[in-house]
């Protein structure tokens, strides 16, 4: 048997007379024999938390059959190509999300599974996303991504009790520091990609900042040697937040982006399914570029107002929601629901096309898509639609319907997929155990 993979370390340079570059990672850099899950080059997760306000219509989202034996319903069924990389999980619930001020505290408590405190000030928990951002997000230049599709729903997305801290995101940093949601796509884009038309707009107004940076960090650390202990304990937290920028902009000006296509920005107002899938496409750009592993993302916003008139339905979604088991309303928030199924499907598509190690972005990722909400006409948090997708790196089944008993915790699930992910947890909100089956 001959071997004739040889194996070069990362650290190998080309050498010039004035230059030296890193090269990037390489086959050969594989040492022969050894199966790429046990390199350096071993493929990270991508975790994904995808979520839709106002439930679903359950009687077309949960499948008949278990197991592997079960067909997806109108509403998923677009997903049906990635069938392999699917798991439905029914009979969950979320107590804590359950509250009179329903909508308002609905996004907020989705990934946290902790009941927030009747107060305007914000005080809940740490959500997932974040979690999984500390433990495996560290060393992109952004450790999370929050994107919506609207800056924030209606009214009912706040509340006298509650404020309006959990309505309008569903991650939260800290118990205390809710996480604002991008909306807006050319601010993502510069979020993302920098400032500038072009590679050298961006990189020099990068290296202006970074001017500006070193600039603040000096004048910062001479005023450190000036004031008393209160105040120097304040300015290592802000100098803190300031060497973390620092960091991001140092990680976006090594990047290079030149084997990508990103996408162009449509100038003026679009329309919401455009908005919705470019907003998809700069996500999907996001985990391939490996800007960062972890996103939360909010398909619209609680209680949203938006009109699907690109699908037919001239309703706004929130007044859409409360069907009152009218048949054309159901019928009309059937056919809403299952666009956003396609819409995530087309995703999901691009993900699968994307190598990444041996597999995929697809075959790596972790995503959870579903509502912290049921029957939207009831405000039910029981049983909430549960889907997950992506291979998990060969962590995850997929192909499978699970049904547990009637008000399964959801935090059973979402701890679940943190320990799939790497994610160095052992409970999480009101978790009574974790899912094997998954």
């Amino acid at each position: 048997m001959f071997l004739t993979r040889k194996h070069l370390s990362r650290r190998t340079v080309l050498r010039g007379i004035a230059a030296t570059m890193a090269l990037p990672f390489l086959d050969a850099m594989v040492p022969a024999a050894t199966a790429l899950s046990r390199t350096a080059a071993a493929p990270r997760p991508r975790m994904g938390f995808f979520y839709l306000p106002h439930g679903a219509v359950m009687s077309e989202w949960t499948p008949d059959g278990e197991g592997s034996a079960f067909e997806l319903k109108r509403i998923l069924q677009p997903l049906e190509p990635f069938r392999k990389q699917l798991t439905i999980v029914s009979g969950l619930g979320n107590k804590p999300a359950e509250s009179s001020a329903v909508h308002a505290i609905t996004p907020g408590t989705w990934l946290s599974c902790v009941p927030p405190a009747r107060s305007h000030a914000p005080q809940g928990g740490v959500t997932a996303d974040q979690l999984a951002a500390r433990h495996i997000s560290q060393d992109t230049a952004l450790p999370s991504l929050e994107v919506a599709t609207e800056s924030h729903g209606g009214s009912a997305a706040c509340d006298g009790t509650y404020g309006c801290s959990f309505g309008n995101t569903i991650s939260f940093l800290t118990p205390t520091s809710p996480l604002p949601m991008e909306h807006n796509p050319r601010k993502l884009f510069q979020k993302l990609f920098g400032q500038g038309r072009t590679e050298e707009e961006r990189a020099a107004i990068a290296s202006d900042y970074l001017s500006v940076l070193d600039m603040v960090l000096a004048q910062a650390n001479d005023l450190k040697r000036r004031v008393g202990a209160s105040d120097r304990a304040r300015l290592d937290a802000y100098l803190d937040s300031v060497r973390e920028i620092e960091r991001r902009v140092h990680m976006l000006e090594q990047r290079d982006l030149s084997a990508y296509e990103l996408p162009e920005l449509p100038v003026g107002e679009v329309s919401f399914d455009e908005r919705l899938r470019l907003m998809f496409d700069m996500v999907a750009l996001a985990y391939q570029t490996g800007q960062t592993r972890v996103v939360t993302m909010m398909m619209a916003a609680e209680v949203s107002n938006q009109a699907y008139t690109h699908i037919g339905i001239a309703d706004a979604f929130h007044p859409l929601s409360h069907h009152n088991n009218n048949p054309v309303s159901l019928e009309k928030l059937v056919t809403l629901q299952r666009y956003h199924s396609e819409v995530f499907a087309s995703f999901l598509e691009k993900l699968a096309a994307m190598p990444d190690g041996e597999g995929s972005v697809l075959d790596n990722a972790i995503f959870l898509y579903g509502s912290n909400m049921s029957n939207s006409d009831k405000h039910d948090h029981f049983p909430l639609p549960s889907l997950i997708a992506g291979g998990g790196a060969g962590k995850l089944k997929g192909n499978q319907h699970l049904r547990y008993p009637d008000h399964t915790p959801l935090a059973n699930l979402v701890l679940t997929l943190l320990q799939r992910g790497g994610v160095p947890v052992e409970s999480f909100g009101d978790a009574t155990g974790t899912f094997a089956e998954v």
